[in-house]
């Protein structure tokens, strides 16, 4: 029976990685060397890798150029001085000759047991343009000729290749949203014609996204949200050193090991379809040794298999520090991020890989039903969106608690808590938003709002404060938590000190000048926890934040607000805020848990079991604690 491979299913996981010829790189297809690919292709598949990412490279499949006559007006496209033949391949300016090299290459991947995700419009690679000759100097994103020539491209390549049996899924391409510059519209339009145009050949087969650093808010030009209107997968590309906030710290410690399944599920959460990490790697050995890349790896991982990432793809296969064409003459960055060397020994991230797909193979159990969440995470206009995201996601995970997230004005989920992080500006909601959030709390939820310079209107009576004045900042804020018999002191960057007064709401930290800075009231059936400190932007910007010795434990405050429902719904909690824990509703009466030591050393922890929940069975355990190398599985009973 083949193997399940599939991006759509909760809870089923492959892995696999971007592919590059290992002699070529980028010029694979005009310097083709079949035994070389097959070499290549056998190699990837003993890993256990199912999902080979290709690139039929725009410039090489459609090398159409434009002849121009008299005055310089454009005459007849033709491939280099001769017609373009009178074929359906003809028509659409495709070489029949690399088709047939792609043909030979889907047989081989097939052969070896794997599937392909084809990028379709591979005209930004490695920090190249390539682009068909005729169609140069333009802008392909926004001009008209050159969109008619990648909808000819995209309908007659899957066309001719959808029967294929390697055929997994199509990439609308390379990050294309790095081919050119675009308004919000002709982004929506561009994207729009070349999904159409696969899905007017091929409706058997999803469409992903290939897209990189989307951003959450709808009025973006590349918005998570207009992708996931438009494609079947949204994607990731979760490198440190190319998003904010990330390239902070070590890349295996906490930050950058939570970096893809935060980034994967604030896509998937608020473009409303799956979400896969369709590249990912450490970009080199001046970002970290080849040991350090199989630590995070290794985590990261276990990590998005929790998550319901459902494909990670290590980018790529090969090193091409051997190889002199541009984009490899260029950039540094790109020359040395494979799985194997240039002389084919493999680095030890090879050997997690191995490690995580012999894992995966010997589960007791099909597919990881997906995690429960416990809170909604609120993102508002104004705002660092991915700042306040991430840092959020971080906390609550530290806290001991999940997370989803939406946008400000997408439709309200339901939850027992939500979470409004670092809120920022005079219009941060609409005022409907803003009040239907507010009777969900009075009918009994519970929310938490961090403050980075917001207006909110009402705020005096639901937050139980009066401001009496407010005023900027010369230094850093000092205070005191005093909840759950604490006694902690937090300091904190903020630009605005609201000067406050509690009227009804209880005051649990303050400035030592008696300022309340964390606050509580009850408000209807619900509570409303006020913050005055952007704690989540804080910590994005802040160096060691969550892993370091001296960090200071901003996630008691997450979890001392998250406590009730923690011990209500959850059937596992522990207070080590390196381990994380995702629970797996199976049914009403059984659950799947699985815990991650985020940390470089082995925890020796004992995780505690709520009232309502018993152990059945450990599924993968070790000795005296949790290690960083593999998670501990349990199955848990209801009572």
């Amino acid at each position: 029976m083949e193997e399940k491979v599939l991006l759509c299913e909760e809870g089923v996981f492959t892995t696999g990685c971007n592919y590059w010829a290992s002699h070529a790189g980028t010029a694979m297809w005009s310097d083709w060397k079949p035994d070389i690919v097959k070499k290549d292709l056998e190699q990837i598949a003993s890993s256990g890798m199912k999902v080979i990412r290709a690139f039929p490279l725009w410039s090489d499949f459609q090398p159409i150029k434009l002849l121009y006559g008299c005055s310089g007006a454009p005459h007849e496209y033709r491939f280099g001085e001769g017609a373009l033949p009178q074929t359906d391949a003809g028509r659409n300016g495709v070489s029949e000759e690399m088709m047939e090299r792609f043909r030979t290459f889907a047989d081989m991947v097939h052969e070896n047991g794997m599937k392909l995700a084809v990028g379709l419009i591979t005209g930004w690679m490695s920090g190249r343009l390539f682009v068909p000759p005729a169609l140069e100097g333009r802008n392909v994103l926004n001009d008209p000729l050159a969109v008619i020539w990648q909808v000819r491209f995209a309908k007659y390549f899957v066309k001719q290749l959808k029967n294929h049996p390697a055929i997994l899924a199509w990439d609308l391409g390379n990050e294309c949203n790095c081919m050119g510059t675009a308004t919000k519209e002709e982004a929506w339009a561009w994207s729009a014609s070349i999904t159409n145009a696969v899905k007017s050949e091929d409706i058997s087969h999803p469409v992903i996204s290939g897209m990189h650093g989307l951003k959450p808010a709808p009025n973006a030009i590349w918005s998570i949200q207009d992708q996931g209107e438009i494609t079947d997968i949204l994607t990731v590309h979760p490198y440190p050193r190319f998003t904010p906030h990330c390239d902070r710290d070590p890349v295996n410690t906490v930050r950058n090991c939570l970096h893809a399944v935060a980034e994967a599920s604030m896509y998937a959460d608020i473009g409303g379809k799956p979400c896969i990490v369709e590249e990912i790697g450490t970009l080199g050995n001046m970002i970290c040794s080849e040991k350090v890349a199989a630590e995070y790896m290794n985590t990261v991982l276990y990590s998005s298999w929790a998550h319901d990432c459902r494909s990670l793809l290590w980018w790529c296969a090969y090193d091409q520090d051997h190889l002199e064409k541009a984009p490899y003459d260029w950039n540094s960055v790109e020359r040395e991020l494979g799985l194997f060397r240039k002389d084919r020994t493999s680095k030890p991230v090879l050997e997690v890989f191995k490690k995580f797909n012999s894992f995966i193979d010997k589960l007791p159990f099909e597919s990881l039903p997906p995690r429960m969440t416990d809170a909604v995470c609120v993102l508002t206009q104004g705002q660092d969106n991915w700042g306040a995201a991430f840092s959020s996601f971080i906390l609550a995970k530290q806290a001991g608690f999940d997370m989803e997230f939406q946008y400000a004005g997408q439709q309200l989920k339901e939850a027992e808590l939500y979470i409004m992080p670092s809120v920022c500006g005079g219009a941060p909601t609409s005022r409907a938003y803003w009040l239907e959030l507010l009777e969900r709390v009075h009918g009994g939820a519970t929310l938490l709002l961090t403050h980075d310079d917001c207006i909110l209107a009402p705020f005096n009576e639901c937050f139980g404060l009066e401001v009496i004045s407010r005023e900027r900042r010369k230094a850093p804020v000092l205070f005191l938590m005093l909840a759950d018999c604490w006694n902690i002191s937090f300091e904190c960057a903020s630009d605005i000190k609201l000067n406050m007064r509690a009227t009804t709401a209880s005051v649990l930290a303050s400035e030592a000048d008696g300022n309340p800075v964390l606050t509580c009231n009850e408000y209807g059936k619900g509570k409303i926890f006020f913050l005055s400190v952007p704690i989540e932007t804080y910590l994005s910007k802040l160096a060691g934040a969550f892993h370091a010795q001296d960090a200071q434990p901003f996630w008691k405050i997450y979890n001392h607000i998250a406590k009730p429902l923690i011990r209500k719904n959850r059937s596992v909690f522990n207070d080590n805020p390196f381990i994380g824990i995702t629970e797996h509703p199976v049914s009403d009466t059984e659950r799947l848990v699985v815990a991650i030591n985020y940390s470089r050393e082995k925890i020796k922890t004992e995780l505690n079991f709520t009232e309502s929940w018993k152990l059945k069975e450990f599924i993968l355990k070790e000795e005296s604690g949790i290690s960083p190398e593999r998670p501990l599985i349990l199955k848990m009973l209801r009572k």
